[in-house]
């Protein structure tokens, strides 16, 4: 394994530590291990207020969709907040259609991280066009595709393969063009989360 795989995947494991849950569902989490968070202290685990439970709701979250910085993931809070229906349902249906999280539902790389660096590296076209901004957010009907040179990467192959994830209804993946997009902008319960997250307490916390 290259230095900076083993720096990412050490990266990804200490933010599954830190929140005490398998964020990705991944096989090689510390979780299935140990369920505790890193540190000296880690085992020793006091009963969380309610600012507390809110906060780790939110960062969950967050750490999900490839630890989003706090000002972009305030920013879709308040976005959602100005679309009509259920907050909780419109900050999910957001964070759904980013480019980088689309890309991972079409089961085109490994995790978050692996789709946001093919894209940082100008792999991905959107309808036809380059695009290095993971952060894009795609309408339905957006077509997404690999560009040739990176359909033989080795993550790429390995994740269209894996059987840990399904493609979703709500997204389109025809992998021998390794093309597709987002169908719908899901409602939460659709949404393939490995571990439950509550976004009635993300809405919260920012409402507080």
């Amino acid at each position: 394994m290259a230095k900076s795989d083993h720096k990412r995947l050490s990266s990804k494991h200490k933010i599954d530590r830190r929140l005490g849950v398998n964020l990705w569902g991944r096989p090689k989490s510390p979780l299935n291990l140990r369920d505790y968070a890193p540190g000296q202290h880690g085992q020793r685990r006091k009963k969380p207020t309610d600012f507390g439970v809110q906060l780790m709701a939110k960062q969950k979250l967050k750490g999900y969709y490839g630890n989003i910085g706090e000002k972009q993931f305030k920013k879709y809070y308040v976005d959602a907040v100005k679309k009509k229906g259920d907050t909780g349902a419109n900050l999910v249906g957001i964070l759904e259609s980013r480019l980088d999280a689309v890309l991972y539902r079409m089961k085109l790389a490994p995790t978050v991280f692996a789709c946001r660096q093919l894209i940082n590296h100008g792999h991905v076209l959107v309808n036809d066009k380059r695009c290095n901004i993971p952060s894009r957010m795609l309408t339905v009907n957006d077509k997404i595709q690999l560009k040739e040179k990176a359909r033989t990467i080795p993550a790429v192959m390995e994740a269209i393969s894996s059987p840990e994830r399904d493609v979703p209804d709500y997204i389109e993946a025809d992998h021998s063009k390794f093309s597709g997009g987002l169908i719908r902008v899901p409602l939460p319960d659709e949404i393939p989360y490995p571990v439950q997250m509550e976004t009635n307490l993300v809405i919260e916390y920012y409402s507080r």
